[in-house]
């Protein structure tokens, strides 16, 4: 058998590929790229790097190896030798972008620590997160609000994306009254109430997470049709009214919290009320969205996406019956209503 036959043939584009996405370079870049505001500096067109280092306070050689990095990607493009300016990919990092990405890839070092602790959870099926911390996801937000806030940021950058998704998804319309369980900031319940003028709502989280919300609500022009409202979701939330939300919340709980959620709920429903549960799947072909929230729930909190036919179990122990599901670009919509 000749050398020639002997060869290996070598995929070279699988490995470019590989290394392409193994690679963690680029998304620490965009993210202190982002925490360092570039972006809001290129809106009126091109910059050279001394001019973005002054207005950013950060050092000029540093910074254009920075950008440059970013370049190679399509994430602003060098115009002139030294110059930069904004591409279709980099506008959505600037702040008053009606879709602004810049608050959605927060550097936040104690998400860092747990990431790279991550082969701990694919072991042990154990949040890296409590591990890196001594305490749950949770609890250190509530010690640190710094953090907690560039969480909320994070949270609202997301939502911004999935409002157009949801609001088209659904007949929002046959609503009047509907509690966003576990709302965050109001955002996706600002939203919504802004596009349907006839609906009034209720925000409930922890009142530390709440007392956040009413600015944003007062500059969407809808805390007139907006009560915000602190308490503890497992024990009790607003009754009687049309609709309750669960927009990616209840997979952030294991099945004993998960179901104790789900019990409260159906406590404070109508016979004619519904509940709304939006987060991703755990299915065979689950989309590439879902796998990465996924993959973030048991890293961060130890939790991570169910079968339908798992959510639809937890409902019926609360009382609830499964009623339909609505497919989206992003999350499902389901729909349970009180059973018998």
């Amino acid at each position: 058998m000749s050398t020639t036959s002997r060869r290996i043939r070598i995929d070279l584009g699988s490995i470019f590929r590989l290394t392409e996405l193994a690679d963690y370079i680029i998304p620490f870049t965009i993210r202190a790229i982002c925490d360092l505001g570039v972006a809001d500096y290129l809106t009126e067109g091109p910059r050279s790097v001394e001019e973005l280092a002054e207005a950013t306070g950060t050092h000029a050689p540093s910074l254009y190896r920075a950008l440059r990095a970013l370049a190679c990607k399509e994430i602003f493009t060098e115009c002139e030798p030294g110059k930069f300016t904004l591409t279709p990919m980099a506008e959505f990092l600037r702040s008053d972008h009606r879709l602004s990405l810049k608050d959605a890839y927060p550097l936040v070092p104690a998400d860092v620590a747990s990431w790279a602790s991550m082969d701990y959870s694919v072991r042990t099926g154990r949040p890296a997160f409590d591990r890196e911390h001594g305490c749950g996801y949770w609890e250190y937000m509530n010690e640190h609000p710094d953090e907690a806030a560039r969480f909320d940021r994070a949270q609202q950058a997301q939502t911004r994306l999935e409002l157009p998704v949801f609001l088209r998804a659904y007949d929002w319309s046959v609503l009047r009254t509907i509690v966003d369980v576990g709302g965050g900031n109001g955002t996706f319940l600002g939203g919504l109430l802004s596009r349907h003028p006839g609906l009034s709502g209720v925000l409930f989280d922890q009142p530390g997470v709440v007392e956040r919300a009413r600015e944003l609500l007062a500059r969407m022009n809808v805390l007139e049709r907006c009560r915000i409202e602190g308490g503890d979701f497992f024990t009790q939330v607003p009754a009687q009214f049309d609709a309750y939300l669960l927009k990616r919340v209840l997979y952030g709980w294991h099945d004993e919290e998960a179901a104790m959620l789900l019990r409260a709920v159906r406590a404070a429903m109508r016979p004619d009320s519904r509940l709304l549960i939006i987060e991703p799947l755990d299915e065979p072909a689950g989309s590439d969205i879902a796998c990465r929230f996924d993959l973030a729930m048991l890293v961060m909190k130890g939790s991570g996406a169910r079968t339908k036919e798992r959510i639809a179990s937890l409902c019926e122990e609360a009382g609830l019956r499964l009623t339909a599901i609505t497919p989206t670009l992003m999350f499902p919509i389901i729909e349970a209503r009180p059973a018998g």
